[in-house]
């Protein structure tokens, strides 16, 4: 190694990773190949086997490992657990096919070509039936994460990698003379009691910090990063490896972590932008080219081990998908995110290696088995992957009414961020549409403190926002009264839903006093969605959905479901819909029959009025109540109905609660222009 070009100083080795992780996308994509492939070639060419000039130590490990554990745990955390409910069988079908196919091959190979011993054979064979997820990142960046096949090659993952872990634990038990009659009994109960810890326990301790400490995205980030390392680490106590406690932390917080959040894109922007480009770096520079020209049985343990890992990942994704029905573009999919090998392989290369089962051949075929799987995998999921999308894309485009443009009422006497949680959580980003925070001024003549007092809260709006990523165009509006300021600004923006708070100082919301909510609902063109926040809302645990008898029949019925569908899902909490037991098996029909999917179950209620006491009966601690309000002059109005959201906020004076009146099909193109550029400020 030419020591005259290795890098010492610190600084300057992360000024050059740096530029390696800005300039490897850029240089990739003229060959119209994925960044990662060249993170893995700079690694390769610039680690400690080739040019020296990086040497990968302690930091660059640290950094890889923390990389590997996060593709994990973002995995895991991007699961649609609708989608994943759905398809358990698929997951379950391929997890056991990508398992025993390079299993069963690898072990025809290691004993019968490689003339290996029984138990160097079954470890080898092992090495193939595992699989990192290396690839996700991409699906995540398409916009296919949420597919069912790129989910079902994602659930498939943890237990394939868990079975070929439990094969490395058993093989290293016995040669090292661990194994006893008591040893599978320890195994099992460890296991048990550790995934038990992590999927039940840790929900309840992220939810108890998230109503009681968290209360700053930093914050929150931090404690994501603890409790994921903690889990990760305390897997060796219990016999797995650490790529499977952060998978299972990723389930555990699946719910508590919102799709469209804040703290979501802070976690994503962390990994992609740091951690994984550590990793690919790391695992390139293992890499050493010398091995193989010293010996020709290397080659050939190289190339066997290559060529099986690659024909029985191929064969278990082809199988999968006749069975499970996917096209060639979701096959390819899910073969580029079970092809790339490195953690569960590294782990069992390197105690084979320790314990005399696989020599220095084997394991540097293994990380030249790692190094081009690590290529294959990137380069099918981006190339396919983008065919996926451009299906998805080529589904007709909503029309000009169907925009979706959500105003947000905010003011200075509330907290903004739980509406602008509901704003991301009800916001449909494939319309590309940004969120409208506005804050209306009354004309009493002297306004100038009012609207610099307004131009604070729309400022921490927008920050708040950008957070995730997500454009806004804040509004001041000076007005004789609110609900005037809202309707023009509504009717000018051509606004689709708009969002309020609950007033504090009552237990109803404050536009339900005077004629302020008569001339909200005057206007049948957009959906009202007046939020009651006590706790955040990503701690919601169920939706509990009152619907008045005959609602279906309401005009705007199905926009309503939308808008509950959209929010049951998004926080990964099934929605029981409570509502008379006359004519509910239409109405669930018709909420079934409206996208998205979510988890719906009905719960009948003998009569609407009893609705309270069925409420009392199926409250539970984290519970979200929903109300859906009438139109005076609707179908299902009534004077007990308008007085309801009253009760149920004095019933239940420590729960969120949402009413919505939901808003009344188009029946023309709109005709007003919206010009997000024309200027925060609108008087």
């Amino acid at each position: 190694m030419p020591e005259v070009l290795q890098i010492s100083d610190p600084v300057a080795v992360f000024a050059l990773v740096a530029f390696l992780i800005l300039l490897a996308p850029i240089v990739m994509g003229r060959w119209q190949l994925p960044g990662t492939i060249g993170l893995l070639m700079a690694g390769a060419i610039l680690g400690p086997n080739a040019l020296g000039v990086l040497a990968r130590d302690q930091s660059f490990i640290l950094f890889g490992t923390v990389g590997l554990l996060y593709i994990m745990f973002t995995a895991a955390l991007e699961i649609d657990m609708v989608v994943l409910n759905r398809s358990k069988f698929h997951s379950v079908v391929f997890g056991l096919l990508t398992f025993a196919i390079p299993m069963g091959l690898g072990m025809a190979v290691g004993r019968y070509l490689l003339d290996f011993s029984w138990p160097a054979t079954i470890l080898l064979a092992s090495l193939f039936a595992s699989h990192t997820l290396l690839a996700y990142p991409i699906a995540s960046r398409l916009g296919i994460a949420r597919d069912t096949a790129v989910t079902t090659a994602v659930g498939g993952t943890i237990i394939t990698d868990t079975l070929a872990l439990l094969v490395l634990a058993v093989i290293a038990g016995s040669v090292r003379g661990e194994m006893d009659d008591y040893f599978g009994y320890r195994l099992a109960a460890s296991l048990c009691l550790y995934v038990l810890a992590i999927l039940y326990g840790l929900p309840k301790l992220a939810r108890w910090f998230f109503r009681n400490v968290g209360r700053d995205g930093v914050t929150e980030f931090v404690f994501v990063l603890a409790v994921v390392f903690g889990c990760a680490s305390l897997s060796h106590a219990a016999g797995s490896e650490p790529i499977v406690g952060a998978f299972l932390a990723g389930l555990a917080l699946n719910r508590l972590i919102p799709h469209n959040s804040p703290l979501m894109n802070r976690i994503q922007f962390t990994g992609e932008a740091i951690f994984v480009p550590f990793f690919l770096l790391s695992v390139g520079m293992l890499l050493d080219v010398r091995v193989f020209l010293a010996d020709w049985r290397a080659l050939m343990i190289t190339a066997a081990m290559v060529l099986t890992v690659i024909v029985s990942k191929w064969l278990a994704a082809q199988i999968s998908s006749l069975f499970l029905g996917y096209n060639k573009a979701q096959s390819r999919v899910v073969f580029g995110l079970s092809v790339a090998q490195a953690a569960a392989t590294l782990a069992a290369t390197v105690v084979g290696y320790e314990i005399g089962l696989f020599d220095d051949a084997v394991v540097n075929g293994a990380i030249v088995m790692i190094l081009i799987t690590c290529v294959i995998a990137p380069w099918h999921v981006e190339r396919y992957g983008r065919k996926m999308a451009q299906h998805l894309a080529s589904a007709p485009e909503p029309t000009a009414a169907e925009q979706q443009r959500i105003l947000t009422a905010l003011s200075e006497r509330a907290p903004s961020h739980h509406l602008l949680d509901l704003a991301l959580l009800l916001r449909q980003p494939e319309h590309g549409q940004a969120i409208y925070p506005i804050t209306v001024v009354q004309d009493n003549g002297d306004t100038t403190a009012h609207v610099a007092g307004a131009e604070r809260v729309l400022g921490d709006a927008v920050g708040y926002l950008s957070q995730a990523e997500v454009p806004s165009t804040p509004l001041t509006r000076i007005d004789l009264n609110l609900a005037s300021g809202i309707l023009k600004a509504r009717r000018e923006l051509n606004a689709t839903e708009v969002l309020m708070g609950w007033s504090e100082e009552s237990r109803a919301p404050e536009f339900f006093f005077g004629s302020l909510m008569e001339n909200l609902l005057r206007d049948r063109d957009f959906s009202l969605v007046v939020l009651r926040p006590r706790e955040p809302l990503n701690t919601t645990r169920r939706v509990l959905f009152a619907v008045p008898p005959e609602a279906d029949l309401e005009p705007g019925f199905n926009n309503g479901i939308r808008l509950i569908k959209r929010l049951s899902r998004q926080l990964s909490a099934p929605a029981l819909v409570m509502t008379p037991d006359k004519g509910s098996d239409r109405m669930f029909k018709r909420m079934r029959a409206q996208s998205p999917d979510c988890e719906m179950s009905l719960g009948k209620t003998s009569t609407w009025p009893a609705l309270t006491s069925t409420l009392k009966e199926q409250y539970r601690d984290g519970d979200l109540i929903v109300l859906m309000g009438a139109r005076q002059g609707g179908l299902t109005w009534k004077s007990s109905t308008a007085r309801l959201s009253e009760e149920l906020a004095a019933l239940f004076p420590k729960a969120n609660m949402v009413v919505l009146y939901a808003g009344e099909p188009r029946t023309e193109n709109p005709t007003a222009v919206v010009n997000p550029e024309a200027g925060a400020r609108m008087v």
